[in-house]
């Protein structure tokens, strides 16, 4: 029985190393075709789309250095991707984490229907919402602001209900020891809360990061200052009807994934922590 036992856990061991060995592959192909191609003339790209051959005898490091030495537009919009991503980031990991500790900790009078108002927001299509919001935008005269982008995802239901569920898991008596040792609210809530919620923090930086980070058709929307596009939007001003940039289009689009792929391997030490822990209880 014990042999058996170990045998079967061998084997189940083996097939899901071997599952994530494909799933990993499979993730990884996209990645491989645009680090490849970014190494090829926009020719290449037009004529055989994207692909994973390799061709030594046209491949070069032009468009890198069309891209640091080039006219253009890329890194003024890499900025402001950059600076738009960092201050919506830290603005919606502020905000809703205190709307998430609200819902967690205490209780009052319509509680439960606020919550229930939470989870229909996040039922809805952000497509429906594009119109009376793009209205209300322009009445309040932050069109073409980044505070149009900025604002109407600081108090985001998805990471409001995330911390919601981290904060549900942790025990009530470490409020409750604050609050016997004098310590008001506030510092309740930074000085023994927040240390604790580091995993969710990280787990919803990286999430919200990179909606942040690949948000095209609500900035598309409110932005018509060429100076303020951003990196989603201004790669795709290179595919115009009147010619295409491919050359700076492919090295820009694998240069625009390094980012992203920083700021996971900055907390990837509490990203699973953050993940797993959010769903132990609620």
């Amino acid at each position: 029985m014990g042999k058996s036992q170990t045998r079967d856990d061998f084997i189940s061991r083996i097939v899901i190393i071997c599952l994530f060995i494909i799933l990993f592959v499979i993730i990884m192909i996209p990645f491989y075709a645009v680090a490849l191609s970014s190494f090829k003339p926009g020719e290449s790209l037009i004529r055989y789309g994207l692909n994973l051959s390799l061709d030594f005898s046209i491949m070069s490091f032009d468009n890198f250095i069309y891209l640091f030495t080039g006219e253009h537009d890329y890194f003024v919009w890499f900025w402001n991707s950059m600076t738009l991503t960092i201050v919506q980031v830290v603005l919606t990991l502020f905000v809703s984490a205190f709307v998430g500790y609200g819902f967690a900790a205490y209780d009052f009078k319509g509680k439960n229907f606020l919550f229930i108002c939470v989870l229909l927001i996040m039922m809805v299509p952000f497509e429906i919402l594009l119109v009376p919001l793009y209205s209300l935008i322009n009445d309040l005269g932050m069109v073409n602001s980044y505070s149009a982008i900025i604002l109407p995802g600081v108090a985001n239901a998805a990471t409001i209900f995330f911390f919601r569920q981290y904060l549900r898991s942790i025990p009530k008596e470490i409020i409750q020891s604050g609050r016997v040792d004098g310590a008001n609210e506030y510092a309740i809530y930074f000085r023994l809360i927040m240390p604790i919620m580091k995993p969710s923090f990280a787990a919803m930086a990286i999430l919200n990061g990179m909606n942040s980070w690949n948000n095209l058709l609500w900035p598309f929307m409110v932005l018509g200052d060429q100076s303020k596009y951003t990196l989603p939007i201004g790669l795709k001003t290179l595919l115009t009807p009147y010619g295409n940039n491919y050359d700076l289009l492919i090295v820009g689009s694998f240069f625009s994934i390094i980012p992203i792929f920083i700021l996971f391997i900055a907390f990837q030490k509490y990203f699973i922590d953050g993940m797993t822990a959010g769903a132990v209880k609620g």
